[in-house]
Order: structure tokens, then C-alpha cells, then sequence
């Protein structure tokens, strides 16, 4: 190997740029940014500010903490709905105004001015939600007029009645002990947060008005149009932070036992600035409580810390814009350009130089030399069917095959002239498998593994298997579960093309050509799916041998056959036994004299080759060509090869002429014939073979004789 295409190798396939693109699909990478921001502002003023970990400090800290994280996620979840409340500070002020109103004017208990607090959020949130929600008001302006005329009210009550608070000797133990106790060492309005964070965030994400939020949040037409009561549901989002700001309200009374003229100054800047910054969209739709809370937390910690170290209010204020503007910039970008960066960096090619193969061109000599004896094939449901990637026959000799609608049709015997969808299954029906009782198995693309009962009842076996420790892409969803075949005792051995990509992106696959293809088994006495090997690049067609005790799969973009032995003193272990192909391999099928049908769904061309060699420029290919002119494996030629245990090649088939068969995905040998299914074809084929058992059936050669 030339030193350039050594070093090359280095660098594509041991450094893993397939991390970076796998890491940004993750959800939780939009918690990463405030998380990271969280730990850096926690650590920097921990270290500049003595006794920042006091742990008095950190309760006494954790009581504003409480009641700022309530108004947050009140806040929070308007912003998910896709609106913005400006208000939070006035009904925070109003709501503290009116519980130490009713407990030390009115001398009421304290579970009444906790329900006066409540009252006066819900009142205004109802007003505010009302206007913005039925009325169709600019929630910006809306809940602006809100805050400007509750600061008024605020403000003139206080003046008023600011000296009769003040002169009061009403006490409560239970008012003391909200303001001032604890349980378990937190104070009361921490576990206030954290009991309503937690019972949000499970409505949010587990109950049938969270999922309305986020929807009218994402899209308020889309949502109307789903049958979602948009207005309703943003009238009781403001409603909610309403609540929340009148609960924080009762909360700073019992701590502080009065209200004056700086309760719930810029309270409203500081709750948005903390959903933001915490990574909750503006636009809606986008976000969580979690998100809100870190949010909180960064801002009150470097609020008191600037505070605690000295700077004054202008510095504050001024930070908090920074913030403010930094984060809504970051948010608006990431959000428009994600699916570019995604784009740029997620393909990520390796290198591969592939073995040197014989040739496959008519009267070459070799054993692959391909021919037009396909072009003989009659066709069976020409320009009715759309992707029979594979078929299979039953007992009554009736022929099954998927379609890419996601339909199961049978064809009737013996002329196959008629039919009928025998099952909608949904997704795309790739390999097919007929079990002992008659039940047909079949890969769906994207879905799973799936059983089709005689009386047409389509029920899911398998659509994950355990996830690798050590993997950062979920490897326990089957993305592409492609072909399989069935032991005699009744397992499903199944391959899982590969673990990065959807069955549709196939050309990535290839031009990634990464090892992400494995082989699974589906156990039907316990329901379970394990994963038995992994690594492969695309793994793709499964046979049992015909003595049961191990398979054949495809490895098709590495052009090769493997078995792999389910008995004996290799149990356990593949070894490749056909390698260095001229065509990409793909369905094999039990041939009537004990050996092996194979697909190639395409040949390999020198081009394609030498790219392989070039991780570099296939990445760059993906970035700045339409898909069009990609340079990905061919496949309107391909063929059928036959094979022994061995790993000899006995027979090729072809169809030069381009005309019947050039792509072929499967073939089934039943009673001296061939049936012929491609991915791409619009029809089956139906093939003679000369000298074939004309007696022989799969279901017979694997189940025997039915009684």
C-alpha cells in the first residue's frame, strides 16, 4: 500500500468523525450547551466567592432559588406554547402583596392567603391568556400592557397599605415555618420546585395536554388542523404561569412577611433570560422544565454572585443582556442551520481497498462470467407489482412477495395470473420466510421483524435488541432488518443491515462503508433478539445449510459470503467462505441438489472501486453534488450465482439484454423453476431450470411432508 493511501487508512478508519455527526442527532445535546455553561458559572464563582459552598449559604441561596425556579417554569411552559409572558413579575408582586394583605390586615389564616396568592396569579393569567389565546392578541404587547398596569396597581396598594403591614403583630408558626424551615435539610420552597418541576415535566411529556402544548408550540395551523383546541390550550398555558407566579409570590411572603415598592423588580427579565438561556426556544415548541431549571440556576448564581463580589446593579443588568442576546442568537442559528452542520459532518467515509476479483464479462472464462439467461424469464404481475425484493412459495404452491406500499401479495397458482394483498403490513416487506405452522416471517424495512398468520393477523415479533454498552448511536433499534431464514428449532436468524442508516439511505451506507451490519436471532419461546455478530458492511441475505447446523449470510459491500455455525466445534464463529466477488451479494436461497442460490443485486465497476480509496473525496461528493450524480454501487445489472459448502461457484445466470431481470435481489427455486424478485423491478420472473427437481419445495425441504 502507497504511503499516502497508508496514511489515509490512519486517519479515516481510527479517528471516529462518525462520533461527532451521531452526537448532534441526540436529543440531549440541546441540554449540553447550559449544562456545561451550569458547571463553568457554579465552579467560577464557587472559587472567586469564599464560602460560596457554606452550606447556610447554599440553603438561605436555595430559598430564592425555589421560588425563582417556580416563576421559570411557569414561564417555561408559555414559551413551549409557543407564547411569552411578561407579566411573571407584576402577578409575583401582586400574589406577595395579597398574602401578607390577607394574613396581616385581614388577619386570615395562612392557607387562605395562599389561596388569595393563587387567586390573583390565576386571575391575571386567565386575563392574559384570554386576550392572547380566544382574542388572537400579540402575546408580546399583550402581556406587556399586563405587566405595566399590575407594576400600577402593585405600587399603589403598596403605598396605601405599606405602614398597616409593617405596624401588624399577627404570627403564624406554619408562616414562620414556610419562610424559614426545613425538612430534610431543604427548604420549602425547593421541594415546592422540585415536586412541580417533576409533576410538569411528566405532564409535558407523558400526558395528552402536555403533548397539545408542545404541538400548539411547534405549529398552531398543524395543530388546529390535528383536531387540537389551540385557543384553549394557550389560554391555560398563561393560566399555569400564573399560578406558578402567584405560588412564588405566597412563597417570598412567607420568607420576607412584607411587600415593598422592589418586590419583583425585573423579575421578568431574569425568568426569560433563564429559559432561554436553558436552552427552551423562543419560537416554541422546543424545550423542557429541565431545561428551564439550569436555566434558573445559571442566572440566580451569577446574579448574587456579581452581587457578592462587589459589582453593582448596572453590571448585572448588563450581563443578563449578554446572556440574553448570546443565547436567543445561538438558539435562532442553531435551530435554521442544524440540518447543515448535520449535512456537513455526519457522512463520515473510511477507507477500503477492496480485493482483486475475476472477471464477470461474458465468455471471460471465469466462473462469474454472466450471461442473458434471464432474458428467457417469463414475468408474473408485469406493471402491477412496485419492489418484489423477495419471494417465496407456499405449500399450495401460491407465490408471496413485498411491495414497497408495504403490502404482502399472494399470487395464485398455478398460472399466477391472479391476486390479492393477503396482509397490509406497513413499511417496506423485504425478506420472507415460512415457518413450521405455516406463519410467514417477514423483515420490514424501518420496523421490525413481523409475523403474518394464515388468517392474515399481522402481529410485531421484534423492533430492537439490546442496546452495546459502549455504543454512543442506538444500536437497539433495527433501522434495516433486510433478510432471514428459520432454524429447525424455530429460531429466526435475521441481519440488520446496518445500525446508522434507514433502509432508503442505502447510497450513504455504501459510501460511508462503514463495518455497521450485524446478525440477530429472534427466540420465539422468550421473545428475545441478540445481536451474534457485528461489524459487517451490510449484511444483507440469510440460508440455513441444508443440515441445520449453520447459515450463510452476505456481506454485500464487501462482496462476500459467510457461514456461521450454529453447531459443532466452530459453534459461535463465521468465516468467510466465498470472497472478492464481482457483484454485491445479497439473498440466498437452498437450491433443489444441496446447494445455494445467490443474488447480486449489482457489479462492482472500477470507479466505485478506486472512490473507496478516497474517503476524502466521497465525503466532499456528498457535500456539493446532488444526489444524482453521486458515484454509489451499480445496480441495474447484477445476476444469479449458484454455490456449494464449499464455496465453489457452479452456475452464474444474467440478463445482459437489460430487458427481464437486470437487478435481482432474490430468487426461489420451487418444483424445477426459478422465481425472481428485485428491489427495483416492476414485476417476478419465472425461470425454467434445466435438470431441477421438478418435485422439490422449500417449505418440504425445510418442514417435510404436511399430514
Amino acid at each position: 500500500m502507497p504511503s499516502r493511501e497508508r496514511l489515509q487508512a490512519l486517519r479515516y478508519n481510527l479517528i471516529p468523525d462518525h462520533l461527532i455527526g451521531e452526537i448532534l442527532t441526540k436529543r440531549w445535546t440541546d441540554n449540553a450547551i447550559p449544562f456545561l455553561v451550569l458547571v463553568a458559572v457554579i465552579a467560577l464563582f464557587g472559587t472567586a466567592i469564599p464560602g460560596f459552598f457554606n452550606p447556610f449559604s447554599l440553603q438561605e441561596s436555595t430559598r430564592q432559588l425555589g421560588e425563582f425556579a417556580i416563576v421559570v417554569i411557569g414561564l417555561t411552559v408559555v414559551m413551549l406554547g409557543g407564547g411569552i409572558d411578561l407579566s411573571v413579575g407584576s402577578i409575583f408582586a401582586l400574589a406577595t402583596f395579597a398574602s401578607v394583605g390577607s394574613f396581616f390586615i385581614l388577619g386570615l389564616p395562612v392557607w387562605v392567603a395562599f389561596l388569595a396568592a393563587l387567586a390573583t396569579g390565576a386571575l391575571f393569567g386567565a386575563i392574559n391568556g384570554y386576550l392572547v389565546g380566544f382574542l388572537r392578541l400579540r402575546a408580546f404587547l399583550t402581556t406587556l400592557v399586563t405587566f405595566i398596569i399590575g407594576r400600577a396597581v402593585f405600587d399603589i396598594l403598596v403605598v396605601q397599605f405599606g405602614a398597616a403591614i409593617q405596624m401588624s403583630f399577627a404570627s403564624s408558626d406554619a408562616w414562620d415555618f414556610i419562610g424559614d424551615g426545613t425538612l430534610a435539610g431543604l427548604s420549602v420552597p425547593v421541594i415546592a420546585a422540585g415536586l412541580l418541576a417533576l409533576v410538569t415535566h411528566v405532564t409535558l411529556t407523558r400526558a395528552r395536554i402536555g403533548w397539545h402544548i408542545l404541538a400548539v408550540g411547534g405549529s398552531r395551523r398543524s395543530a388546529h388542523n390535528a383536531g387540537i383546541k389551540v385557543r384553549r390550550t394557550v389560554f391555560l398555558t398563561y393560566v399555569f404561569s400564573g399560578l406558578c407566579s402567584g405560588a412564588a409570590g405566597f412563597l417570598i411572603a412567607c420568607r420576607l412577611s412584607g411587600a415593598g415598592p422592589g418586590t419583583g423588580a425585573g423579575l421578568e427579565i431574569l425568568a426569560l433570560t433563564a429559559a432561554v438561556v436553558g436552552g427552551n426556544a423562543l419560537g416554541g415548541g422546543r424545550g423542557s422544565v429541565v431545561k428551564g431549571l439550569m436555566g434558573a440556576v445559571i442566572v440566580l448564581v451569577m446574579t448574587n454572585g456579581l452581587i457578592r463580589l462587589g459589582y453593582g446593579t448596572g453590571t448585572n443588568q448588563m450581563v443578563l443582556g449578554i446572556m440574553l442576546a448570546v443565547a436567543v442568537t445561538i438558539d435562532i442559528r442553531w435551530l435554521k442551520n442544524r440540518h447543515k452542520v448535520l449535512n456537513e459532518v455526519y457522512v463520515a467515509p473510511v477507507y477500503l481497498k477492496m480485493g482483486e476479483t475475476q472477471s464477470a464479462e461474458p465468455q471471460s472464462g471465469t466462473p462469474f462470467a454472466l450471461n442473458s439467461r434471464l432474458a428467457a424469464a417469463e414475468s408474473i404481475g408485469l406493471g402491477a407489482l412496485e419492489g418484489p425484493e423477495d419471494v417465496i412459495l407456499d405449500a399450495d404452491d401460491h407465490l408471496y412477495c413485498g411491495t414497497r406500499h408495504g403490502e404482502i401479495v399472494r399470487f395464485f397458482a398455478p398460472d399466477y395470473t391472479r391476486s390479492e394483498v393477503f396482509a397490509h403490513v406497513g413499511g417496506f416487506p423485504l425478506g420472507l420466510a415460512f415457518d413450521r405452522d405455516g406463519n410467514l416471517i417477514s423483515c420490514v424495512g424501518a420496523m421490525g421483524l413481523y409475523k403474518i398468520a394464515p388468517d392474515r393477523t399481522v402481529t410485531r415479533l421484534s423492533a430492537e435488541t439490546r442496546r452495546s454498552l459502549t455504543s454512543v448511536q442506538d444500536d437497539a433499534r433495527l433501522r434495516d432488518p433486510n433478510d432471514l431464514d428459520i432454524a429447525p428449532d424455530g429460531r429466526i436468524y435475521f441481519t440488520d443491515s446496518t445500525k446508522r442508516y434507514d433502509a432508503h439511505d442505502w447510497t450513504l451506507d455504501s459510501i460511508e462503508n462503514r463495518g455497521t451490519g450485524r446478525l440477530l436471532v429472534y427466540d420465539p419461546r422468550d421473545g428475545s433478539t441478540k445481536t451474534l455478530l457485528d461489524g459487517y458492511r451490510y449484511t444483507n441475505g440469510v440460508c440455513m445449510a441444508h443440515d441445520g447446523k449453520s447459515l450463510y449470510f452476505a456481506e454485500s459491500w464487501a462482496c462476500r459470503i459467510h457461514r456461521y455455525w450454529l453447531e459443532g466445534p466452530k459453534a459461535g464463529t463465521a468465516e468467510c467462505v466465498i470472497k472478492d466477488m464481482p457483484g454485491y451479494t445479497d439473498n440466498i436461497n437452498r437450491a433443489s441438489d444441496g446447494t445455494y442460490w445467490m443474488a447480486w443485486l449489482g457489479m462492482r465497476t472500477p470507479s466505485f472501486d478506486l472512490s473507496l480509496r478516497h474517503p476524502a473525496m466521497r465525503k466532499r461528493m456528498t457535500r456539493r453534488l446532488p444526489q444524482d450524480d453521486w458515484l454509489f454501487p451499480n445496480i441495474n445489472t447484477g445476476g444469479i450465482v449458484k454455490f456449494d459448502d464449499s464455496g465453489r461457484i457452479l452456475q452464474t445466470f444474467g440478463d445482459l439484454t437489460g430487458e427481464n431481470h437486470p437487478m435481482v435481489t432474490s430468487m426461489r427455486e420451487h418444483k424445477g423453476e426459478l422465481f425472481i424478485g428485485g428491489i427495483l423491478n416492476n414485476r417476478i420472473g419465472r425461470y425454467r431450470i434445466e435438470g431441477a427437481d421438478p418435485e422439490w419445495t422449500g417449505m418440504r425441504a425445510y418442514w417435510g411432508t404436511r399430514a
